[in-house]
Formats: structure tokens, C-alpha cells, sequence
């Protein structure tokens, strides 16, 4: 996909945006999650230091005694993760089986009777998170001892936690995230099919197949439809009125140089020989310069909006056809060898006109073969004529792109190769002449297919 595409630009925004959106979703998640397992886990260690001190009393000789102890397997099992341990101030501990031959440490600053939540090292130096809240509990004697309750759980299965939820949270995320592209993949494409629509329409114009955009639009395209339609037919029409103004001013110069024609072959036959040939003279430069402009005029006008596209094959066999029937004397070989798919984008009279006036350069040229070629390339045609004549230099092949001639022995104005050249600059190709693999000249027009575009 191209990347000035608008499908491209839109789809990379909304796939930049929807992981950006879900990138803050699970760092907004994962905080969440942080809090409330570390609010569970403090809440679970509050409630096993209730439990605790309920149960908790003091023998006679001082030392703090459990009754009953909380019911999780993990206080049974050594180093389990989760600890609890009722403490006297001179040093006298009861403690879970889970601590094992450990003792938590004391915090110095809990005794102050409120619940504090704090961080703790406990069994083989493992991190733990720990309650501990100061009570007094009444001995045998009736005096109040005080006493530190400390329930823990080793981080370690809060990371464990932790590490679960990291995992389903990324696999949910990529899995929504790739839901929301391929939603925002077909969002995208209904909404840009009415440009879909758009070109294909531009297209079935281009290729002769429609005069106007055609179909129903959404309100925020139909107004580029509406202007288009209306750009077309008045490009028609003004195509149109220059054909014919060119057709009427090819016919309203016709009468008056058949009549400076005629005065000249009067002139000849009175025996005013000077004034009849500079009269024809003049007329044969008139008619030079009429066949050029009207040319360059109908080349023009050719490469509009809802021009059709001619098969090169037939027409080119019509034209060797015709050729071969001319030069019959001459006994040349021709070769033609045209792609089927091969086409002109343009009327058929033009193309005529280029391939007569490449042939019948080559006909002067050749000595016994012309071979004609025609083929597409990256939407451009490609027409070459060859011929096995004397060929021609640098500074001759620039003399006829003036419309000039070389060789005054041979037949002809000198203007048919020429015209070639305009007919091709008018659809923005181009005419080179160089030497060809036969040995005489190569005549080679390239065309691109889309001439408006």
C-alpha cells in the first residue's frame, strides 16, 4: 500500500490511536490491579490479626499462648508464605508452623496501638507484607500485658498474582486491539468506497466507456460529483467546438488556395513562368503550414475526458495493408508484430495517421524490409518502425523534428514525421529516431496510456 494512500494515512492514525488508547487501558488496569490486591492482602492480614488476638492468651509463667489457629494450610506448612506471631516486650513469642525455626522482627514503632501496615524480612530473607497491631491481653494475675500481633504473606505470591493478571491482561489487550483494527479496517473501507466508486467512474470515462460520473453519492462527495460532471461537459463541448472550428477553417482555406492554384496554372499557360512558380510555391508552403496547424489542432483536442482507446492491431494491419498494395514495386518484407492487448489512447484517425507517416518514411528508406512493433510497458505504448535503409544521423533526425527534409532526391514534404511528433507530444509521448538493428533508421513513439493524467 502506497503511503500517500488515504486509506494507508487513516488506517496507520486509527492503529497508532488504538494502541495508544489501549497501552494507557492496561497501565491504567495494571494500577488498579497493584492497589486492590495489595488492599485484599492487607485486609486478609487485618482480619488474621483479629483472629489472632481473639485467641490469644498468657500462661502463667508469662508466655502468650494460641487457643486456635487460623485455618489456611500455608500457616501449617514451613515457610508457606503466610505467617502470624503474637509477641511479648521481654522477648516471648507463640508463632505459626509456617515460621518454622524463624522469628519475625518486632517493629519498634507498632506499639503505639494502632493497626500499622509495613514491610518486613522474613524465612531465607524473602520480602514480606505484614500487619502488626499492639494489644494488652490480661494475665492470670489480673495485670494487663501488652502484646505485638504480626500477620504476613510473602510477596512473592502477590508478584505471582501480579504476574497472572500481567498475562491475561496483555493477552486480552492484543486480542481487543486486533478486534478494534479489524473494526476500524472494514469502518474504513465503507467509508471511503464512494471514492472506489469515484475512480472507477473516472476510469470507465478515461476509457470512452461513460461521458459522467453516474450512481448515488453521500451529501459530503456528491458536490465533487456534481462539479466534475460539469467540468466533463464543458470540456466536451469545448473539444467539440474547436474540432469544428478547425474542420471549418480547413475547408474555408481549401477554396481560396485551389483558386491561387489555378490563377498559377493560368499564369503557366500565358508563359509567365516566374509568377506561376512563385505563386505555387507559396501555395505548396500554405498548405505545409495549414496541414500542420489542423493536425496540431485535431492532436489537441484529442486527449479529453471520455476519449476512447483504439486496438493498435487492426488498425496497424489496415495500414500495412494499404502500404503493401502502394509499394508493390518495391518488393519489401513486412514484418508486423503488434500485442494483442496493445491499444491507442486516442481516435482512430490519429493513429492512421501515425502509423501512415511512419511507414511511408520507412517505404522511401528501406531497401527489402520495414518491420512495424507494438507493445504496452508500465501503461506506456510502444510503437517502433524499422526499416534497412541507409539510416540517418543525429543532426538529420533533428532536422525533421523541425519538419524539415534531409534528402530532396526523395518524394514528400518532409512534414508527415513531423506531425507524428506533435500527434505524440499532444498525449505527452514522444518520437525519437535512431539507428536500428536493421541498419537503417527506427522511428520509435512512446505514449502513455492515460494521456490526462
Amino acid at each position: 500500500m502506497r503511503t500517500h494512500s488515504l486509506l494507508f494515512r487513516l488506517g496507520s492514525a486509527a492503529a497508532i490511536l488504538i494502541a495508544l488508547a489501549l497501552a494507557l487501558a492496561g497501565f491504567g488496569l495494571w494500577l488498579i490491579f497493584n492497589q486492590e490486591i495489595e488492599r485484599r492482602a492487607t485486609n486478609e492480614l487485618d482480619q488474621i490479626v483479629k483472629f489472632v488476638a481473639a485467641q490469644v492468651r498468657i500462661e502463667a509463667d508469662g508466655s502468650p499462648v494460641v487457643d486456635g489457629a487460623p485455618a489456611d494450610q500455608r500457616f501449617e506448612t514451613p515457610y508457606g508464605g503466610l505467617y502470624w506471631q503474637v509477641s511479648t516486650r521481654d522477648g516471648q513469642r507463640a508463632r505459626s508452623r509456617s515460621l518454622w525455626d524463624t522469628t519475625l522482627p518486632d517493629p519498634k514503632d507498632a506499639l503505639d496501638g494502632r493497626r500499622h501496615v509495613t514491610d518486613l524480612q522474613g524465612p531465607t530473607g524473602a520480602p514480606l507484607l505484614a500487619v502488626v497491631q499492639a494489644i494488652t491481653v490480661a494475665a492470670p494475675d489480673g495485670k494487663d500485658v501488652p502484646l505485638q500481633v504480626i500477620a504476613a504473606i510473602d510477596r512473592a505470591d502477590l508478584a505471582a498474582a501480579r504476574h497472572t493478571f500481567l498475562r491475561l491482561l496483555a493477552f486480552s489487550l492484543i486480542a481487543l486491539g486486533l478486534l478494534l483494527i479489524g473494526a476500524m479496517a472494514i469502518f474504513l473501507r465503507l467509508a471511503l468506497r464512494p471514492f472506489d466508486h469515484l475512480g472507477h467512474g473516472l476510469k470507465a470515462i478515461r476509457a470512452g466507456e461513460s461521458h459522467a460520473l453516474a450512481g448515488t453519492f453521500p451529501d459530503e462527495v456528491q458536490p465533487v460529483v456534481d462539479d466534475l460532471n460539469r467540468l466533463i461537459q464543458f470540456q466536451r463541448t469545448a473539444v467539440e467546438r474547436a474540432r469544428r472550428q478547425a474542420g471549418d477553417l480547413a475547408h474555408g482555406l481549401k477554396t481560396p488556395l485551389t483558386v491561387l492554384g489555378a490563377l498559377a496554372r493560368q499564369a503557366s499557360e500565358d508563359g509567365r513562368d516566374d509568377i506561376a512558380q512563385s505563386i505555387d510555391g507559396e501555395v505548396h508552403q500554405m498548405r505545409r503550414q495549414v496541414d500542420r496547424v489542423l493536425a496540431r489542432a485535431r492532436a489537441n483536442a484529442g486527449p479529453t475526458l471520455g476519449g476512447k482507446t483504439v486496438a493498435v492491431k487492426p488498425v496497424a494491419a489496415k495500414v500495412v495493408r494499404a502500404f503493401e498494395r502502394l509499394a508493390e514495386d518495391k518488393m519489401l518484407r513486412w514484418v508486423v508484430n503488434v500485442a494483442p492487448d496493445a491499444r491507442f489512447p486516442g481516435a482512430e484517425d490519429e493513429l492512421t495517421e501515425i502509423l501512415g507517416n511512419l511507414l511511408d518514411n520507412a517505404c522511401k528508406w528501406a531497401r527489402s524490409e520495414i518491420r512495424l512493433t507494438a507493445n504496452v510497458s508500465e501503461e506506456v505504448l510502444d510503437l517502433c518502425v524499422d526499416d534497412d535503409g541507409s539510416g540517418l544521423s543525429a543532426e538529420q533526425a533533428s532536422q525533421i523534428g523541425r519538419g524539415q527534409r534531409w534528402d530532396e532526391t526523395q518524394p514528400g514534404t518532409g512534414l508527415g514525421l513531423a506531425i507524428t511528433r506533435d500527434l505524440a507530444e499532444a498525449r505527452r509521448g514522444s518520437l525519437a529516431l535512431v539507428r536500428s538493428d536493421l541498419g537503417g533508421a527506427r522511428a520509435h513513439v512512446r505514449i502513455p496510456l492515460d494521456p490526462i493524467a
